[in-house]
Order: C-alpha cells, then structure tokens, then sequence
C-alpha cells in the first residue's frame, strides 16, 4: 500500500512540475480580435434594437470561438 501511495504521489509532483514547464515555457497565444458585424435575421416587423443584436452576436463569437454564426433572433 505504501508503494502505490509513494507512485500516486511521485506522479501528482511529475504532472505539477510538467505542467510549470509548460506553462513557463510555452508561447501565449495571441487573439486577434476581429470586427463585430450585425448579422443577425430578424424577421420583418420586429425590430430589435442594433446594440441587442451586436450583443448576441458578439457573445456568440467569443463562445464558440469565431466559429459560430447567428442566423435568427428570436424570443
């Protein structure tokens, strides 16, 4: 039982020290942050205020890492 409570804690320091050099080491990277435009659909007669629609669309993109796109708004 002391054997593999000496491994269990012989691999927590490893992982630690692994993960100080990395983090030491390592490149940070750098986001480019890119224009916000108001794509949103909304539908004919509603209107929903540019500032709301810039906001979830802005949220959108920083969640999901620019990759996603807002196609409608809706309530």
């Amino acid at each position: 039982m002391a054997t593999v409570y000496f491994i269990l804690l012989l691999v927590i320091g490893l992982g630690k020290g692994l993960i100080t050099l990395v983090n030491k080491y390592s490149p940070e990277q750098v986001v480019v942050a890119r224009p916000v435009r108001n794509t949103a659909n909304v539908p004919a007669g509603k209107t929903l205020p540019d500032q709301t629609a810039v906001a979830i669309v802005s949220a959108v993109s920083v969640l999901t890492g620019g990759h996603g796109k807002v196609t409608k708004i809706e309530k």
